[in-house]
């Protein structure tokens, strides 16, 4: 892991801002209003070739423990144990406050190095603010603006000392591990040919992390579940609907109890989606727009329910989302512990989903707990099984042996007399699974043939309950007139 260095400040002094500002990206929900960021958020930073791991952390507020700011500073104090620097930002503009102080006076009681930063530092206006900083006891400020992306090389002045040296070995063992993993992928590379087997670059995509997004209406009990999985407080909770805002992705190594191996994960939280027309406020309008974001970039997502509450119509609104996302899904239903007729409930839901997700059947279906712990682990088996059969390429040869098996059982209709000529098939990509079917008068081919094809390659060819798509291509020749 690289060097992890923790922005720390008291609310609305622009530390998410500054967050985007290194990884180069808005990725960190950022407004006027203080108290947008509430769980810790990582990205990957890097400042003329220096890298690291820089730590978004909710603003320091002096309130009782028990309630959400408090809950937000608690997390905030956890985010500095095992943190190589700290990023003290205060406001230049507005000088040192009562609540920088207070802060200052936490920070040097930690063991871990400070480097002050004094961000909205263009103008004049910000140099008492500048000068106030000194008092805080961590040498020399660093003058920012990490809107206008001013005084950034000087920040690499001051991590440099710091993590430069840890930084190097740290480049150093990646390169080496990733020269390791280059020459095992050619070793499965020749093995493969000599044994006269297919390789596809795919197969290398499953042995990184798999990507698992969790989403879900709000107080579903989407970072009560990862928690329980990490076996750490490491997400915001409580009663309150909505708390998570930002998309927070967490590594996490998982060992299958059924092999004893291990797995890597990354585990993304997402904010609760309601229906639209009851998102109002724009904080929660872009907080939506980022767990799309992260359904994007998932390769599975769990679409969490509560058993509570059953399947809403909202529910088979985020599926069907996630299903033309392209991306793997799994349903689960949380709070089975203390779910009501749970037999009638999971009989429901299965027939709801089959009737309202056409488009794929069968899709997993789990009861959970994240309370308990109940059904976590074969949640997880099955969302490895079936990142792999989204995946997973048949070679042409069998795709075409099925391709004609099929057209044989139930020839294409000839409507209005006209033959339609399906030529071949073949697998244009994978993650989702694609396909081209080749032919002419292919226009003219019902859309009950084309879904009788997708289902006979979920169910012949092994992609079970993965997204597919099929794309027709006609005879293109312009010198063709036959009809």
């Amino acid at each position: 892991m690289l060097p992890q260095v923790i922005i720390i400040g008291r609310p609305n002094v622009g530390k998410s801002t500054l967050f985007n500002r290194l990884i180069g990206k808005k990725l960190a929900l950022v407004d006027d209003q203080p108290g947008v960021t509430r769980d810790r958020r990582m990205g990957d930073a890097e400042i003329a070739g220096l890298k690291f791991t820089i730590v978004d952390t909710a603003g320091w507020e002096d309130d009782d423990p028990e309630t959400l700011p408090g809950r937000m500073r608690k997390q905030t104090e956890i985010s500095l144990v095992g943190a190589d620097v700290a990023l003290f930002v205060i406001d230049a503009r507005a000088g040192v406050t009562t609540l920088d102080e207070e802060i200052a006076l936490w920070l040097r009681g930690q063991k871990v190095p400070v480097v002050m930063v004094c961000n909205k530092a263009e103008g004049k206006s910000a140099e008492p603010g500048i000068y106030e900083s000194y008092a805080l006891g961590f040498g020399d400020p660093v003058p920012v603006s990490a809107e206008h992306g001013e005084g950034i090389a000087d920040l690499f002045g001051a991590l440099w000392p710091l993590i430069g040296e840890s930084e190097a070995r740290i480049e150093a063992e990646n390169a080496e591990a990733e020269a390791a993993r280059k020459l095992a992928r050619a070793a499965a590379r020749d093995a493969a040919e000599a044994a006269g087997e297919d390789y596809f670059e795919e197969d290398e995509e499953l042995s990184g992390p798999l990507k698992l997004a969790i989403v879900g209406r709000p107080n579903a009990g989407k970072s009560t579940l990862i928690n329980r999985l990490l076996g750490e407080d490491r997400l915001l909770t409580g009663p309150e609907a909505g708390i998570t805002r930002d998309s927070i992705a967490v590594d996490w190594q998982w060992v299958d109890p059924k092999t004893g191996a291990t797995r890597d994960i990354r585990l993304i939280d997402t904010a609760g989606m309601r229906k639209r027309a009851r998102v109002t406020e724009k904080l929660e309008k872009l907080a939506v727009q980022d767990a799309k974001q992260a359904i994007d970039f998932a390769e599975v997502v769990v679409l969490l329910l509560d058993a509570t509450q059953g399947l809403e119509h909202q529910d088979l609104k985020i599926a069907s989302q996630v299903l033309e996302e392209g991306r793997a899904l799994i349903i689960a239903i949380n709070k089975w512990d203390i779910a009501a007729d749970a037999s009638g409930l999971f009989n429901g839901v299965r027939h709801a989903l089959d009737e309202g997700l056409a488009q794929v059947k069968g899709v997993p279906l789990f009861a959970v707990s994240a309370r308990t712990g109940k059904g976590l682990d074969t949640m997880l088996q099955s969302a490895f099984e079936i990142r792999t059969a989204w995946s997973k390429r048949v070679p042409t040869s069998a795709l075409n042996r099925w391709f004609d098996d099929a057209l044989e059982a139930n020839p294409p209709p000839a409507p209005g007399g006209k033959r339609i000529k399906l030529r071949y098939i073949t697998q244009a990509g994978t993650r989702p699974p694609r396909f081209v079917v080749f032919g002419n008068r292919l226009e003219m081919l019902p859309t009950s043939y084309e879904r009788y094809l997708i289902n006979g390659i979920r169910r012949e060819l092994g992609f079970d309950a993965v997204p597919i798509r099929v794309t027709l291509k006609g005879n293109k020749n312009p010198f063709d007139t036959k009809k």
